[in-house]
């Protein structure tokens, strides 16, 4: 949830006019182990990145930014200022290019995750100047099928609050001063219903809800209570909340909704790979706990099976959060830091690799100021290429990360074995028999040998490169794995000029073909 001064956030209420799709079957999407977070994508530019790249890499899904009707501000949270949940013609695009582009990016076996918030509504005031053409007002309450009845008393959410055994003013007070809706009012639920229903009915596989520490759990039950929880491909809708933990908020308490944005992975994540606290990646079993010995560890993990997790989004990347999450320091304005975007690579091929919570990459746009709207021009030329690491910084496409993707979705389901170090900052593990990954997170070049757990064979390494059509051969490094599954290797330092990783799995095996449990990755 956006802290900043200004920003407001809001996504989802919304009443009924259907627009129907005719729905992929379940069992043609890409498995669901990785999705990725277009944030600020507009709807057609996504529709042909599922088709060019997303579908094709093995992506589960995409999650959207908010699609209702906002506020229009010249700054990147103005999607979050809500004013209008009936008309979805938002920053992104219209209600039929959203519909267009579920309809093909389920063509491309990728699913779709909506962004929603439901707790507040636009600041100010405006006639006709919503991204619908809506009115508003917010001193008198005024919104497209809310009245002031609907909200929550004018009190304002301060700092200590938070700390407050007592979470009333958390739940029910204005964040950022925005007015805030009275979530557990049956009329306001009604609404809320509506707009999640219209969502399902459209396509939408799945619904991220924003803000939701700052609804109280008895909230979200009652307006779930009657929403489609099956998606029109047949598979259960996909549910997480945002929940930033703090001394009197805990994810726990959310657990029965659905799942949690796990922030103490964020901020764990920043610890290992910076070295803060004296921490390094060879704290992770011991931080996160494992398959075998169970989660929770020293940071007080959530169930895997209730944990989304990330490196950063679009919150954490910026202003008051960013010193609590690992961003690659380029996305900043900043001098490009070698290292630190090494470090962000690196955690998220660590990510990806290690088998906890349900894994988003993040990819959005480079800015110079902390409250930048996003690019006004195309993530594509004019001849449909992408401009990759330019207004838009394309981090699903790079391959370090992207080829992970189907890493994850081939080792599902394995567990952890022949975890090894170096030193602090150097690790390596395989899943099962099906994947192998070592990370170098150190200044140091390491050379070691390690039991990789695989059948012998060549195998690709997909940190950089991939097989080649036929599966005669990789187009970036290979590794030749020999009967005893032990293979040397040299990993360069953190600060060189390439990614210090290694990773191997049983569908990147020169000669073999994937399986069927993992169609469509990797």
């Amino acid at each position: 949830m956006h802290r900043l001064p200004h920003a407001a956030r809001l996504s989802s209420i919304a009443c009924i006019a259907m627009a129907f799709s005719t729905p992929a079957a379940a069992a043609d999407f890409n498995p669901a182990d990785t999705s990725v977070q277009m944030f600020r994508w507009k709807w057609n530019d996504i529709a042909k990145e599922c088709t060019n790249w997303l579908g094709p890499q093995g992506y589960g899904a995409v999650q959207i930014s908010p699609p209702h009707a906002s506020r229009k501000l010249d700054f990147w949270y103005d999607v979050y200022q809500a004013v209008n949940y009936t008309r979805l013609d938002s920053r992104m695009g219209t209600e039929a290019e959203l519909q267009a582009m579920i309809n093909t990016c389920h063509a491309a076996k990728v699913r779709i995750y909506a962004d929603v918030v439901v707790n507040q509504m636009a600041d100010g005031a405006g006639t006709g100047t919503a991204t619908d053409g809506s009115s508003w007002n917010a001193a008198t309450q005024s919104y497209p099928h809310f009245s002031a009845p609907d909200f929550h008393a004018a009190c304002v959410i301060q700092g200590g609050d938070y700390s407050l055994a007592d979470r009333t003013k958390v739940t029910s007070c204005r964040l950022n001063n925005l007015p805030d809706l009275n979530t557990g009012a049956s009329y306001v639920q009604g609404q809320i219903r509506n707009y999640l229903n219209k969502l399902v009915a459209m396509g939408v596989d799945g619904v991220r809800l924003d803000a939701a520490k700052h609804m109280a759990p008895g909230d979200i039950a009652g307006f779930l209570n009657g929403v489609s929880r099956t998606t029109k491909a047949g598979e259960p809708l996909w549910f997480t909340q945002e929940v930033i933990p703090d001394s009197g908020v805990k994810a726990n308490a959310y657990l029965a909704t659905g799942s949690v944005n796990e922030f103490h992975y964020v901020y764990a994540m920043k610890e290992m790979f910076q070295n803060v606290n004296g921490a390094a990646v060879a704290d992770l079993p011991r931080f996160m706990g494992s398959p075998s010995t169970g989660w929770g560890g020293t940071w007080g993990f959530i169930p895997s099976d209730k944990a989304t997790v990330f490196i950063n989004n679009w919150d954490s990347e910026r202003g008051e959060h960013a010193p609590s999450s690992l961003v690659a320091s380029n996305f900043t304005g900043v001098p490009n830091d070698t290292q630190g975007t090494k470090r962000y690579q690196l955690a998220n091929v660590l990510m990806l690799a290690w088998p906890y919570g349900a894994a988003q990459v993040h990819s959005g746009f480079r800015f110079t100021r902390s409250e930048q709207p996003p690019p006004a021009t195309s993530p594509f030329d004019a001849n449909g290429k992408p401009l990759i690491n330019q207004a838009w910084d394309f981090i699903h496409r790079w391959p370090e990360i992207s080829n992970m993707v189907g890493f994850r979705a081939a080792t599902s389901g394995q567990g952890v074995d022949n975890f090894a170090t170096g030193t602090r900052n150097q690790i390596a593990f395989s899943r099962g028999n099906k994947g192998f990954v070592a990370i170098n997170n150190d200044p140091a070049a390491w050379t070691t040998t390690q039991a990789t757990g695989l059948p012998s064979g060549t195998y690709c390494n997909v940190i950089n490169g991939q097989l080649n059509a036929a599966k005669t051969g990789c187009s970036g490094d290979a590794v030749v794995v020999p009967a005893n599954g032990a293979i040397k290797f040299t990993l360069g330092s953190v600060n060189g000029a390439t990614v210090p990783a290694l990773a191997l799995h049983a569908n990147q095996k020169v000669g073999a073909s994937a399986s069927r449990s993992t169609k469509g990755a990797n």
